[in-house]
C-alpha cells in the first residue's frame, strides 16, 4: 500500500494523508547506496548449484594467503589463492549457504582479511531476500548497473519494481503491439520504457529477480475507457451510491477507486492486463498490493463482500494463467494472512505498522505465518525511523542494527534497501541517508544472513533454553522482556544443533522496533561473558558467530560439561551473537 500517497499514518484500519518534504514530479536520480570499504565481491546474488562463483577484491593480499568456504561448522574447501580475481563452483547441494573467508597467518595466528556470503539455491523464494526499485526516468547502462551491483554486493536477490506502472486497472502503457516509450505513473513522475528493461536485464545478469508492482482491485478516474465495468466496483453501502475510494488529491492524477477482487469478470479483464504486461516486459513474477482493512463493504448486487475471500481467488487465479511466474501478496498489518498464504504465494510478506511496534512482535508475526505454512520464509516491509524521516537526516545506526539482528535471527528478511534506503512506505522519499558505519555494517548483516541461511531460515522450531551469566550479570532473560537492561536470548533447535540467539538490550533506550524518533542507543560491548548452559545431551563442539565488527563470523570455543550444565565464554556481544551447539 506504500505506492499511494507520499505518506500515510494507519491506526485500526484508518489512512490519514499527510504531507512530506518530497518533490513529487521530481524526476532526479534518488541517493545512492554506494558502500565504502567493500572488499570481497561475488558476480552473482545468487547461484545454482554447481555453478561458477567468480570472486573479486578490490586490492592486493599479502602473499601466501588463503581462501576458505565454510558450510556452517564444516569447511568444504580451503585453497591458496593470488591475484585480484578467482573462481569457485561449490557441489551440486542445493539451498545452501556459504562463508568464504580470506586470510593469512602471522606467527600461528590467522588474520582474517575480509569475508562474504554466498547462495546456492535454484530457487529465490526459498530464501528471499527482497529490495526494491522506485525511477524509471532516462538512465544511462552505468546508472543502471551501478544500482544494480551495489544490491547485488548485498546478496540482494529479488526486486519490486514499485509504481513502475501507468494506470493500475492498465499497468502497460501502450499495448502489446505497440508499447510506449514513456508514460506518468500515479503522481506524474516519467518512467521510461527502456530503463525499466534495462533494470529487468542487468538484474537478470546478477541472478537478481524482478517483480512487478501493482494493487490487486485498483482503478483509475478513467477505467471506464478502458472497459472496466461499473458492476465490479465495491461500495460502502448496500444501495451501491458511495464508492469505495483511496482519495488522493494533486499531484496524483486520479484516485483509486475499488473493485471487487472476487469478482469474476474482473478477474478474466485483470488477467489479460497482466498476460499484456509479460509480453512486453521479461519480469519473473507479480507483487501484489492491498490497502488493509477496508472495514464493511458490498458488491454491485448489495451483498457483503468478504475481501480475504477475494485475495485467496484473485492469487488463485493469477497462479494458475501464469503457473511459471512468482507470486507475493501484501499482507498490509496482517490483514488476509491466512487466506493470502492458502492460495500459494511463494512467501510471505507483511508490511507492519505501528499496531505491531515491538521486536516481541516481530516473532509474533513469524509464529502466525509459520501456523499457516512453516515452509515459508517472511520478509517485513518495514519502514524504520518513521517519524525521523519526516525531515532530512540520518538514520540511526544502532536502531537499523537491531531491528534486522532480531528480523534476521527469526527468519525474516527485511525490505528496505533500493537505491536508498528506506524510511517511508512511499518508496521514492529520500529524507534519511545511511552514514558510512552503517552502510559497513548491512554489507557484514547481509552477509551473515546468506552465509549462515541454512540456520537462520531453514526449518528447525524455536524453544526455550536456560542459559545465564554465571555470576548473573548482566542477566539473561528468554524472549522478550518488557523492561530494557537485559541480555535478550533466542533459542532454536535445528536437528541436532541447538542455537541461541543473544541481543544486546542492556543499554537499550526502548524495546520499539520502528525507533521512530531515532533514539535507540548503541549497546555497550560486552566481553568474554562466561555463560553456562542446560543441556541434557552430549555437546560435541560449540561455536559462535556474529556479524558484528568487534566479533567473528565463526569462532570456536571451549567448553567444560558437568552434570548437564555446559560453561564457556562467549568472546563478544554487541548487538547480536549466535551461538550454536552442535
Amino acid at each position: 500500500m506504500r505506492n499511494l500517497i507520499l505518506c500515510l499514518f494507519i491506526t485500526t484500519g484508518v489512512i490519514i494523508a499527510s504531507s512530506c518534504s518530497e518533490t513529487p514530479n521530481d524526476n532526479s536520480d534518488v541517493v545512492k547506496v554506494a558502500v565504502p570499504g567493500s572488499v570481497l565481491s561475488t558476480d552473482k546474488a545468487r547461484y545454482a548449484p554447481n555453478e561458477t562463483v567468480t570472486f573479486s577484491i578490490d586490492r592486493a593480499i599479502p602473499a601466501g594467503s588463503k581462501v576458505r568456504y565454510r558450510h556452517l561448522n564444516t569447511i568444504v574447501a580451503d585453497e591458496p589463492i593470488s591475484g585480484k580475481t578467482w573462481t569457485w563452483t561449490p557441489s551440486t547441494a542445493d539451498f545452501k549457504g556459504y562463508l568464504v573467508e580470506i586470510y593469512y597467518t602471522v606467527e600461528d595466528k590467522e588474520k582474517i582479511i575480509a569475508t562474504t556470503g554466498v547462495d546456492v539455491s535454484s530457487d529465490w523464494t526459498r530464501f528471499p531476500r527482497y529490495g526494491f526499485l522506485s525511477s524509471y526516468n532516462a538512465k544511462t547502462e552505468t546508472e543502471i548497473n551501478f544500482v544494480i551491483d551495489n544490491l547485488k554486493q548485498f546478496h540482494i536477490n529479488g526486486l519490486q519494481y514499485y509504481d513502475w506502472l501507468s494506470d493500475h486497472h492498465k499497468p502497460l502503457a501502450g499495448t502489446p503491439d505497440a508499447p510506449a516509450e514513456a508514460w506518468l505513473d500515479l503522481i506524474g513522475r516519467t518512467n521510461t520504457r527502456a530503463t525499466t528493461t534495462g533494470y529487468i536485464a542487468a538484474a537478470q545478469k546478477r541472478n537478481i529477480a524482478s517483480m512487478w508492482y501493482d494493487l490487486c482491485y485498483g482503478a483509475l478516474n478513467n477505467a471506464a475507457d478502458d472497459d472496466v465495468q461499473e458492476s465490479w466496483y465495491l461500495f460502502k453501502n448496500t444501495n451501491k451510491t458511495n464508492k469505495d475510494t483511496h482519495v488522493l488529491n494533486s499531484p496524483f492524477r486520479s484516485s483509486i477507486y475499488l473493485v471487487n477482487p472476487s469478482n469474476p469478470d474482473w478477474l478474466n479483464y485483470f488477467s489479460q492486463r497482466v498476460k499484456d504486461v509479460y509480453t512486453v516486459y521479461d519480469f519473473d513474477g507479480f507483487h501484489i498490493d492491498q490497502l488493509g482493512n477496508r472495514g464493511t463493504l458490498y458488491d454491485y448486487s448489495g451483498s457483503q463482500v468478504n475481501l480475504p475471500d477475494g485475495f485467496e481467488k484473485f492469487i488463485r487465479k493469477m497462479k494458475t494463467d501464469f503457473p511459471n511466474k512468482t507470486h507475493a501478496f501484501n499482507a498490509v498489518s496482517g490483514y488476509g494472512q491466512k487466506k493470502i498464504i492458502s492460495a500459494g504465494v511463494n512467501f510471505t510478506y507483511n508490511e507492519i505498522w505501528g499496531e505491531q511496534p515491538n521486536y516481541a512482535d516481530l516473532k509474533t508475526l513469524i509464529d502466525e505465518n509459520h501456523s499457516y505454512n512453516n515452509n515459508l520464509n517472511c520478509v517485513f516491509a518495514a519502514y524504520m525511523n518513521y517519524d525521523l524521516g519526516k525531515q532530512k537526516g540520518v538514520f540511526n545506526t544502532p536502531g537499523i542494527l537491531m531491528t534486522d539482528a532480531v528480523m534476521f535471527a527469526l527468519g525474516a528478511s527485511h525490505l528496505e534497501l533500493g537505491e536508498h534506503m528506506l524510511c517511508n512506505e512511499y518508496f521514492p522519499n529520500t529524507n534519511l541517508t545511511m552514514d558510512n558505519t552503517l552502510k559497513k555494517a548491512l554489507m557484514s548483516y547481509y552477509d551473515f544472513l546468506v552465509a549462515y541461511q541454512n540456520i537462520l531460515r531453514d526449518g528447525g522450531s524455536f524453544n526455550t533454553v536456560d542459559i545465564a551469566t554465571t555470576d548473573g550479570n548482566p542477566a539473561i532473560v528468554a524472549w522478550f522482556p518488557s523492561v530494557t537492561g537485559k541480555i535478550v536470548s533466542l533459542a532454536k533447535k535445528i536437528d541436532n544443533r541447538q542455537v541461541v540467539h543473544l541481543f544486546n538490550f542492556v543499554n537499550a533506550a526502548h524495546l520499539q522496533w520502528r525507533d521512530l524518533n531515532g533514539t535507540q542507543t548503541e549497546p555497550r560491548l560486552q566481553q568474554n561473558l562466561p555463560l553456562m548452559l542446560s543441556v541434557s545431551q552430549a555437546v560435541k563442539k560449540i561455536w559462535v558467530a556474529t556479524p558484528d565488527k568487534e566479533g567473528s563470523m565463526y569462532e570456536d570455543v571451549t567448553f567444560t560439561q558437568n552434570a548437564g550444565v555446559v560453561n564457556f565464554t562467549l568472546p563478544a556481544l554487541k548487538y547480536w551473537t549466535m551461538i550454536v551447539i552442535e
